[in-house]
C-alpha cells in the first residue's frame, strides 16, 4: 500500500517530489524498499538509512511525532522540503517511515530575486538537514564526535576517546556495518578497547 501511495504522490507532484518508503525490520545498510524519484537524492531501492531512519532504529521510540515540512539538504546541494511520517504495524510499533522530499532548489533561487519585493524584516534561516546515505552518516557521525571533544584524535587522552565514542553508541554510528573496525582504527585504538569505552563510565 506505502509503495502504490508513494507513485501516487511522485506522480501528483512530479519529477522534483521525491518518495521513499524505509522498512525498519530491515539492515540499516538496505531500509529503502520503494523509492520514486530518486534522482532528487541520488538513493535507489536497497540503500541504506538516513539519519532521521537511524535515529528511529536506535532509539526505537514508541510514540515519535511525525516531522513535517522541515528542510533538508542533499550531498550535491539541492535544498528539499521534508516530511517524515511514521507507519505502525497492527501492534503499534512503528515499522516502516515514509519520507516526501521535494527539491525547492530553483525556487528559492526565484524567491531570492524578487526578495527585496517580499521581505518584510531580516531572518536568519536554520541549516538544513542534511540527507545522507548510510555509510556517508558514519563519516559524519565521527566528525560530529571529533567536534563534541574539541581536539584532534591525535591529541585526545582515553577520557576524550570515551566520550566520542559514547556520542557514536548514541546516535547509532554502530548500526552500521563494520562501523566497529572503521572507528577503531579511526581513533587508533583496539576492537576490545571500543567496547570496553562503549560500556565506561563517564
Amino acid at each position: 500500500m506505502l509503495k502504490q501511495v508513494a507513485a501516487g504522490i511522485a506522480g501528483q507532484f512530479g519529477s522534483n517530489c521525491e518518495v521513499v518508503v524505509h522498512d525498519l525490520s530491515r539492515h540499516p545498510d538496505h531500509t529503502i524498499v520503494a523509492i520514486e524519484n530518486g534522482h532528487v537524492s541520488g538513493r535507489k531501492v536497497g540503500d541504506g538509512a538516513s539519519h532521521v531512519v537511524m535515529e528511529q532504529m536506535q532509539t526505537n521510540a514508541q510514540a515519535p511525532e511525525d516531522h513535517l515540512c522541515y528542510l533538508t539538504k542533499t550531498p550535491d546541494g539541492k535544498i528539499l522540503k521534508s516530511s517524515t511520517v511514521y507507519i505502525r504495524n497492527s501492534k503499534g510499533k512503528v515499522s516502516a517511515i515514509f519520507s516526501i522530499n521535494y527539491d525547492i532548489s530553483r525556487l528559492m533561487m526565484v524567491e531570492g530575486a524578487i526578495h527585496d519585493l517580499i521581505s518584510t524584516g531580516e531572518t536568519t534561516p536554520s541549516e538544513p538537514e542534511k540527507i545522507i546515505n548510510v555509510n556517508d552518516l558514519l563519516e559524519d557521525l565521527i566528525q560530529q564526535s571529533v567536534a563534541l571533544v574539541g581536539k584532534p584524535v591525535a591529541l585526545m587522552n582515553k577520557d576524550d576517546k570515551v566520550k566520542a565514542i559514547q556520542f557514536l553508541n548514541q546516535n547509532g554510528a554502530f548500526l552500521v556495518t563494520k562501523s566497529g573496525d572503521k572507528i577503531a582504527r579511526y581513533f587508533g585504538i583496539s576492537k576490545y578497547t571500543l567496547y570496553s569505552y562503549i560500556d565506561a563510565k563517564q
